[in-house]
């Protein structure tokens, strides 16, 4: 029986990171999935006892309790980091396959594509959120935007260079240019989001020079 285009292997003709991509899969997914399953288990303690103090809570801007207690901590009804731990546990299972040999069809590179646009959405707009309506950071979810980042990045990039997201032939050629200098791009991605940090509690940071 002939397969659909969706069900053929990847095609891994030249894949740009053969080798960086399954380490930051899996170790960026493992280094989530504990970053999340903290805060899940400090979110619990303050569901328990409302003048619980989560560990995160340093100082009047690193304050994980002042984030926890927001409904933006709750945008689908139930506490953020549940999502974090069943992304990030598809992350590492995957990152750890990608070593011992799997080759994924391309429907699951583009359902993982999904996952990873999705999840780069939603911390972009957890950091908006953070700096500009609730005016504090929270380590643990910095470590999470910290990871997914680079897990978009580097997912985005496998899937436009080797065909299993459609482009034409200029898109392609952008998506090679942008593998040749992704980590200038993801640099000044860092660098942008440190800057935005900065100016928006400078007040704050200059207070303890």
């Amino acid at each position: 029986m002939r397969r659909s285009p969706g069900d053929r292997a990847a095609p891994p003709a030249n894949p740009p990171f053969p080798r960086l991509l399954p380490r930051l899969l899996l170790i960026g997914g493992a280094v989530g999935l504990v970053a999340s399953f903290v805060l899940a288990v400090e979110k619990i303690a303050l569901l328990k006892d409302p003048g619980y103090e989560p560990s995160c809570s340093i100082n009047p801007i690193l304050a994980c309790g002042s984030i926890m207690r927001t409904p933006q901590a709750e945008l689908f009804g139930f506490p953020n980091p549940l999502l974090g731990i069943a992304g990030f546990a598809v992350v590492t299972t995957v990152g750890a396959a990608l070593p011992a040999g799997a080759r994924l069809a391309r429907w699951f590179w583009l359902g993982m594509q999904a996952g990873v646009t999705a999840g780069v959405v939603l911390v972009h707009w957890l950091i908006f959120q953070s700096l500009y309506v609730i005016g504090a950071l929270c380590p643990y979810c910095m470590i999470v935007w910290a990871v997914t980042i680079p897990v978009f990045w580097y997912v985005t990039l496998h899937n436009a260079t080797t065909g299993n997201l459609p482009a034409t032939a200029a898109g392609r050629r952008a998506a090679q240019a942008a593998a040749g200098y992704h980590t200038v791009v993801l640099t000044l991605w860092f660098l942008g989001i440190m800057t935005l940090i900065a100016a928006r509690f400078w007040a704050y940071w200059s207070s303890l020079i």
